[in-house]
């Protein structure tokens, strides 16, 4: 049955490309250097995104398999229950309907781009038919392709947490979220070499199909970018060309809105839309899922407000902006061969791409941020509160426009002479006296305002004036020490102020937290009680609000962690590398940092009592745009190119990491042959 399955397979993908214009692997080059970082050069943009594929699914296959298994139907087949939930998502959403529908607004250059992606990946699906994690996976169309990054925008725009609220799994909101992104823009008027400087550090998890993948393209075709992109990603979704750069940190403006429908026993399978009872759009589908013989019939609903769900209460609707358009990989592709300022504008004005905030630099002496969203343009006439559940049983809670892009929040060169973003306020994005004024802005729309422990380290850090040089701002970035003020929602004052002698049998605790210099070094006695004192409070008091601790809470969380020293590690005197592991394969390292500094960490239980990184740091690009040359690049991986064990790339880069040092990386495509450790093409 094997046998026949693969030649079945490779026929199907054979008939796929023959009814393309299929691609010759012969003109493209894949150029690994030292540390394996692929660099693809061919001809056109199209047979550059064919090399970016197969490079790619020779690093991390399974990855850039994950984000197809909902687009094939197929995710609860191979993950499960849980993966079934994507498979729902998907038809819930209309994700293909979507993509079909908007399929002819995409540009030209970007179809050719997919397609040559496409191409790419069903080609190596085609060789390597043992690795597929289902068979009914390939061979993959452009539209398919696309659909799946629609999913992809969806769920980060915060529809995955939305669904789980309607349906009561009590999925919560963490108020001590760990995650969060850096970005910083420095003019070339404050730093020491007269030149911009930009950082680029999204903090993804550390493996999967949301862990950055750093990558150079290079066409004949004004092509030259070199970043990060996410598995699956056609061209490169933050980085540096050869003009200029950006960096992604995520925003948690409100784009989303639920609306609770009227409906009645009278009318079923109706809802009441502004005194008219309308028929609910229904949708049969199956979830097949991994180990249960029969599927799942589930019912999806769509109504004026978009995708309806049902629960015990009634029936609820999602409404939001990445849901209703499909180009945000298009408008990735422009701003990777914008030229200057005004393309790069240009390209964001398409409004694709749904969320993010932008920080942007080039060589022309110009810096800029947005907290970029498809922000919809509410009433604010029927005095809604836009932040809780909306009646959906009028057209004047129905948003239909969104606001153009020069009326969201954003700087051009201000005074101060930098700009950053750690997840925080735009409205608190570099020195006082320079910041936008959030009254100007409406309510509705839900903008940050609150500093968080990386934005108030960065102003502790970032001198009000003269210049910085390129080694103090690596150093803002790789800072592991927390502000004086801390700004964790749950304040451990009470911690801290007990008095040892009254509480004898916490008396090393509470010693090493009073002397503890609040920096999260892998050596720190203090990080390393710190960081049993955060996750314990994380989870026992989610959601209560910003309050201080109780004597009884500190009293409880000191018992906590002595009872887990001693029970994992048989001592008290422990530093926080000895508790928290950098992981990768069977390899463990001591690793300094935790939720919320400059340089973080999250984590998970691991063995022993011992912890391991999930997630941090990730992918690091540091820039420098001298005038009239290629820019300076510096980057490090947390852990290596390649996510197959035993490949050499596997994790080559964590030594560079932890020293919290970085490799040199080029646009300059001499360099990349003169330095390369492998030259081939696809298939080779």
């Amino acid at each position: 049955m094997k046998q026949i399955f693969c030649l079945l397979a490779l026929t199907g993908l054979a008939t796929a490309l023959s009814a393309q214009d299929k691609i010759d692997p012969k003109r493209i080059d894949i150029v690994r250097d030292h540390f394996g970082v692929p660099h693809i050069f061919a001809p056109t943009d199209r047979e550059v995104a064919y090399g970016l594929a197969w490079a790619e699914a020779e690093d991390d296959f399974n990855s850039m398999q994950e984000v197809l298994l909902p687009v094939k139907g197929v995710m609860g087949r191979v993950q499960g229950k849980a993966g079934a939930a994507g498979d729902y998502a998907f038809a819930l959403f209309r994700c293909k309907e979507l993509t079909e529908e908007k399929w002819n607004t995409l540009s030209p250059e970007f179809l050719k781009l997919i397609d040559g992606y496409t191409q790419g990946l069903n080609a190596y699906a085609a060789a390597h038919p043992k690795e597929w994690m289902h068979k009914k996976l390939f061979p993959v169309t452009p539209k398919e392709y696309v659909s799946s990054s629609v999913l992809a925008l969806i769920v980060f725009n915060g529809a995955g947490e939305a669904l789980g609220k309607i349906f009561g799994n009590n999925m919560p909101i963490a108020s001590m979220n760990p995650k969060g992104s850096n970005s910083m823009a420095v003019s070339a008027s404050r730093t020491t070499t007269g030149e911009n400087y930009l950082l680029v550090n999204a903090h993804q998890p550390n493996t999967g199909s949301q862990a950055f993948y750093e990558a150079h393209l290079c066409s004949e075709e004004g092509l030259n970018v070199l970043g990060g992109l996410l598995a699956g990603g056609p061209c490169i979704l933050h980085g540096v060309n050869e003009h200029l750069g950006w960096a992604h940190t995520v925003n948690y403006c409100d784009r989303l809105d639920v609306y609770q429908l009227q409906t009645d026993d009278a009318h079923p399978g109706q809802y009441n839309f502004d005194g008219d009872w309308i028929p609910l759009e229904k949708k049969k589908i199956k979830l097949h899922i991994k180990g249960v013989p029969i599927a799942i019939g589930k019912t999806v609903y769509w109504s004026k407000y978009g995708p309806t769900m049902k629960n015990k209460t009634g029936y609820f609707a999602m409404r939001l902006g990445a849901d209703m358009r499909i180009g945000a990989l298009d408008e990735w592709y422009h701003m990777d061969k914008a030229r200057n300022y005004t393309e790069f504008y240009a390209a964001l004005s398409k409004q694709e791409l749904s969320m993010f905030n932008i920080m942007y630099a080039d060589n022309r002496d110009t810096i800029f941020y947005v907290n970029n969203a498809l922000m919809p343009i509410r009433d604010q006439i029927h005095g809604y509160n836009w932040k809780q559940t909306l009646p959906g049983n009028t057209s004047n809670s129905l948003w239909t426009e969104f606001r153009p892009l020069n009326k969201l929040p954003q700087y051009v060169n201000p005074g101060s002479g930098f700009l950053f973003n750690t997840n925080h306020s735009s409205f608190l994005a570099t020195a006082p006296g320079f910041n936008l004024e959030p009254t100007n802005y409406s309510t509705a729309d839900g903008w940050e305002i609150w500093h968080n422990n990386r934005s108030k380290r960065l102003m502790e850090e970032m001198p009000a004036e003269g210049k910085i040089s390129f080694d103090q701002f690596k150093r803002i970035k790789f800072d592991r020490q927390l502000p004086a003020v801390l700004q964790y929602p749950y304040r451990i004052d009470s911690l801290v102020g007990l008095d040892p002698a009254a509480h004898p049998e916490y008396a090393d605790l509470i010693n090493t937290l009073k002397q503890w210099d609040k920096k999260g070094d892998p050596d720190s006695k203090g990080g390393a009680v710190f960081i049993l004192v955060y996750n314990y409070l994380a989870k026992k008091l989610q959601g209560q609000g910003s309050r201080a601790i109780t004597v009884s809470e500190s009293l409880e969380t000191l018992q906590y962690v002595k009872d887990y020293m001693m029970k994992n590690f048989g001592r008290t005197d422990l530093v926080l590398g000895d508790i928290q592991k950098l992981v990768r394969g069977d390899k463990t390292w001591p690793l300094g940092g935790f939720p919320d500094l400059l340089s973080p960490q999250w984590t998970e239980p691991f063995k022993n009592g011992m912890l391991k990184s999930t997630g941090g740091d990730g992918y690091i690009m540091f820039i420098r745009f001298p005038k009239d040359q290629l820019p300076v690049i510096e980057t490090v991986n947390m852990y290596g190119a390649s996510a197959r064990p035993g490949n050499k790339h596997f994790d080559d880069q964590v030594p560079l990491y932890l020293k919290q040092q970085t490799k040199h990386m080029t646009l300059d495509k001499k360099e990349v042959y003169a330095g390369a450790e492998r030259v081939y093409h696809p298939g080779e």
